[in-house]
C-alpha cells in the first residue's frame, strides 16, 4: 500500500518488515497453543511497549485477541491508557472490537499483514481506523507481508479442519483415540 519510493520510506518499509516478523513469530506461539494464530507487537521509538497474541480459547475470553492483549500489556507498562504516537504491527487486520480498542487507545499507526474479509475494520469489511464519525484516526498500512501472514492462517484452518474431519471418520468407526482435544 505504500506507493511511494523515497529513502525515507524504504527505511519505514524495512522496519515494518522487521515489526512483522516480529509479530509472526508471536503467531507461532498462538498456534502452538491451538488458537487462530495472530501476533501483535506495539512499537514506539523504537521500543516494544507491549505484545500479545490470540489466547482467547485458553483464558476463556473472547476479548484475548493479539492487538488486546498487546494494548493490555503496554498500557500497563507505560502506566497510561493512551499510546500515543505508538504504532501496531498485527499479522491480520484487526476486528471491530480491536479497532475500537486501537481507537480508544489512540495509537498513531496501524501496520497489518493480511486481510480479514469476514470482520476486518480497516477498510476489508468496514472502515473504523479512519472513520469520519469517530474522534481519532489512525494511519493504516495493510498487506505488509502479505503472503506470510495469509498463509500462517490459511495453513492452521487447513490443519484444523483435516483435525475435524479425523474425529469426525474417527466417530464413525468408533476409534475413540482420534477425538479431537
Amino acid at each position: 500500500m505504500n506507493s511511494s519510493n523515497s529513502p525515507a520510506d524504504e527505511t519505514c518499509v524495512s522496519e515494518d518488515e522487521k515489526w512483522m516478523r516480529y509479530a509472526l513469530k508471536l503467531a507461532e506461539k498462538a498456534q502452538a497453543i491451538n488458537e487462530v494464530p495472530v501476533g501483535a507487537v506495539i512499537v514506539k521509538e523504537g521500543r516494544i511497549l507491549g505484545e500479545g497474541f490470540n489466547s482467547p480459547i485458553q483464558d476463556h475470553d473472547p476479548s484475548a485477541h493479539a492487538e488486546m492483549n498487546a494494548i493490555r500489556m503496554a498500557a500497563s507498562n507505560i502506566q497510561n491508557y493512551r499510546l500515543v504516537d505508538a504504532s501496531l504491527y498485527v499479522t491480520l487486520e484487526p476486528c471491530p472490537m480491536c479497532a475500537g480498542a486501537i481507537i480508544h487507545a489512540r495509537l498513531a499507526r496501524v501496520v497489518f499483514g493480511a486481510s480479514d474479509y469476514k470482520t476486518g475494520a480497516a477498510g476489508s469489511v468496514m472502515q473504523l481506523l479512519q472513520s469520519e464519525k469517530l474522534n481519532h484516526k489512525c494511519v493504516i498500512n495493510g498487506g505488509i507481508l502479505k503472503a506470510e501472514c495469509a498463509e500462517t492462517i490459511s495453513a492452521f484452518f487447513a490443519w484444523r479442519r483435516s483435525q475435524i474431519k479425523a474425529a469426525k471418520a474417527a466417530a464413525k468407526i468408533g476409534d475413540p483415540t482420534q477425538a479431537v482435544k
